[in-house]
């Protein structure tokens, strides 16, 4: 095991940079998630720490070795694709140890280190079996095995539950984060879906456009974000946010750019016609005859939920309300948020105004 330094990496092609100066320090035995839209350079980056990609600029260490012209075999890591890339002809244990045999580990020692990870991963039963005669959960598991045998520094995931049906997905999420508490191994994971992240992760790498937008533990990502990127990618429905400006009435209060008034946190700054965005995620509002009116346009009972999708004034607005209210689509709910979750961020910049970040 040993950390991984990333430092003021970048990464052009041609005149474009698409990777702009990242840095990043992952130490010995954490579980990191790098998360982000489509394009936003978590892919590009996991494959230059596997030596993929070559960097434009920047240093990559794994340990006290600086990888940046090393090739991806001399970096001491394992990596797991979203394509299990199995051999179709080998039989389970034969793909398992297949970079074993490649290198000249003796056959004593490759069967040792195929059963350890079979035990481990739960494959005893199938090492025998040809990859066409597997569940695709049982294919990933191989590919898992794969990397396990190698006892690398680093584990390297690239979004290897993309292809798996949604309940597999949630097992299979659990198996890997049961896999790295019992091996401890230094582990980057890159997804597109918050959800694996925020369930995954010791620490959340938040990507956007090339550049990290905030570090820390998956709470602290929710309930300190940066910024309106951070807030609406992390969680799910996403928050919602209205814009308008803080005016004083005798006490601080919201106004959206329609007139819609809104209560804000006793910590709230005092500001005259000062341009906000006023964020306040779904779960955190609750059905109230005497606040905020908001018009339904869909309404889906979960069961334990009621989601309701529909207007505050002109702009769209999601409620989760543990209460039975069903209003039918055009009638009006009034709810009012937990003050106290309320969050506040510069109309200009998008920057968190009430609370600190936390990076951990």
């Amino acid at each position: 095991m040993a950390n991984l330094t990333i430092r003021d990496v970048r990464k052009s092609y041609g005149a474009v940079e698409v990777m702009h100066g990242v840095s990043l320090e992952i130490e010995d035995g954490q579980f990191v998630v790098l998360v982000g839209p489509s394009g936003c350079g978590k892919s590009t980056l996991l494959r230059m720490i596997a030596g993929l990609e070559e960097i434009s600029a920047g240093l990559i260490a794994i340990g006290d070795k600086v990888v940046n012209n090393l090739h991806p075999k001399d970096r001491d890591i394992a990596m797991v694709f979203q394509n299990y890339a199995l051999y179709p002809h080998m039989k389970v244990q034969e793909n398992m140890g297949f970079s074993l045999r490649l290198n000249g580990t003796p056959e004593a020692e490759r069967k040792r280190k195929i059963d350890g990870a079979a035990g481990i991963l739960g494959l005893q039963q199938l090492l025998e079996r040809l990859p066409g005669n597997l569940s695709g959960g049982q294919r990933q598991r191989v590919a898992m095995g794969r990397a396990i045998v190698r006892n690398p520094e680093v584990f390297l995931f690239d979004e290897p539950l993309s292809n798996l049906d949604a309940k597999l997905r949630v097992a299979m999420r659990g198996e890997i984060k049961t896999l790295h508490q019992e091996l401890r191994t230094t582990t980057v994971y890159v997804t597109h879906d918050q959800i694996e992240a925020m369930t995954m992760a010791d620490r959340i790498v938040v990507m956007n456009a090339g550049r990290v937008e905030q570090v820390g533990a998956p709470l602290d990502l929710y309930d300190y974000p940066a910024n309106t990127f951070v807030a609406g990618f992390i969680g799910s429905p996403a928050m919602n946010f209205l814009e308008g400006t803080l005016r004083p009435r005798g006490r601080d209060l919201f106004q959206t750019e329609d007139g819609v008034e809104l209560p804000l946190p006793p910590d709230t700054p005092a500001g005259t016609d000062l341009p906000v965005t006023y964020g306040i995620r779904p779960e955190h509002v609750t059905v109230d005859p005497q606040g905020i009116p908001m018009t339904a346009q869909l309404v889906e009972p979960t069961g334990a939920e009621v989601h309701i999708t529909g207007k505050v004034g002109a702009a769209p607005f999601v409620g989760v309300f543990r209460e039975r209210v069903l209003p039918q689509p055009g009638e009006e709910v009034r709810f009012l948020p937990a003050t106290e979750k309320v969050h506040l961020f510069d109309g200009a910049t998008g920057r968190a105004l009430l609370r600190d970040a936390v990076a951990a």
